[in-house]
């Protein structure tokens, strides 16, 4: 199971469909292969990005028990629903395929603390013994999480293991949350998402690590080896050589549909499609994301990569 102590890249999978809408089973393998390939200690599936809330609950547990009997790395597992209960079938049905936590995000209308922190301790009280990973993504839910009522949250819920990251701006919740812990407050992992925008940031504020789905995964990871290995000029300069493309994928609406693209480009997919509803690429588009690539491979090839 994870825990608090679970650091390095998690990376958010996409979930490929076949043309016609249908899942495609022979690409959920080669992506899993390619994300552990390309330096992935963890995945992260029917998250946003996974367009989990398109997936039936067959479906769902399809994609769960493929991914997990495809590799040994962990596995979080989307969980958010509207009710409880069908949060509860699908964290216990997930645990028991073998994945080793569930990610919740609180719901649309939640306004207060008090509404937030008693949504998690409930959580907490319908998952039982499955750790869980607290979304904080504010610009999706439109829930505003502040760093007390995290803190609340962590000291309440020992089963919450890891906080994903995902406020925007958000550098200053990462050093609250940090400098909290190294007083005595409960320290649990920091995985940061937004498209790995800031992640060279974010690790010098203290996250653990990234959890997020850019379309060129292994630069999560050699990112992170370079700052791990205290040379940040190289941390900064690989980070500077996908910018360009992190940048266009945080256009809203299109991030995902930029995503599939990229990792079909990569031969990591076999399709781009997204299930509808969802945004396709017009042609200006796909030309735009083909120069960047190739910009992007000209200054990895300059770092030697």
């Amino acid at each position: 199971m994870l825990d608090e102590t679970a650091k390095g890249v998690f990376t958010i999978a996409a979930t490929p469909f076949l043309p016609d809408g249908a899942l495609d089973l022979d690409s959920i393998d080669r992506m899993v292969d390619a994300y552990i390939e390309k330096g992935a200690t963890g995945l992260t599936i029917l998250g946003m990005m996974g367009e989990a809330g398109k997936l039936s609950s067959e479906e769902s547990l399809t994609v769960v028990k493929r991914v997990t009997s495809r590799c040994s790395v962990s596995i979080v597992v989307g969980a958010s629903a509207p009710g409880f209960a069908a949060m509860t079938a699908l964290s216990n049905a997930a645990m028991d395929a073998g994945a080793s936590a569930v990610m919740v995000a609180p719901p649309m209308g939640l306004k207060t603390d008090a509404q937030i922190t008693a949504y998690f301790h409930n959580t907490a009280d319908a998952l039982g013994d499955i750790p869980f990973v607290l979304q904080d993504f504010p610009l999706a839910t439109g829930v505003q999480i502040s760093p007390s009522v995290i803190l609340k949250i962590v000291s309440d819920c020992p089963t919450c293991v890891m906080l994903k990251h995902e406020d925007w701006p958000g550098l200053e919740k990462i050093t609250t949350l940090r400098e909290a812990s190294d007083a005595g407050e409960r320290r649990i992992s920091i995985l940061c998402g937004n498209g790995g925008m800031y992640l060279l940031e974010e690790l010098l504020r203290g996250a653990d690590g990234a959890m997020t789905g850019f379309g060129y995964p292994e630069m999560m990871r050699l990112v992170l080896d370079a700052f791990s290995s205290g040379d940040l000029d190289r941390a900064r300069d690989i980070f500077d050589a996908y910018m360009p493309m992190i940048r266009y994928e945080a256009q809203p609406g299109m991030g995902l549909a930029i995503r599939k693209y990229s990792l079909a480009q990569q031969g990591i997919i076999a399709h781009p499609t997204l299930r509808k509803p969802g945004a396709g690429l017009s042609k200006h588009a796909i030309a735009e994301i083909d120069a960047l690539a190739v910009r992007q491979a000209k200054r990895l090839s300059d770092l030697g990569l």
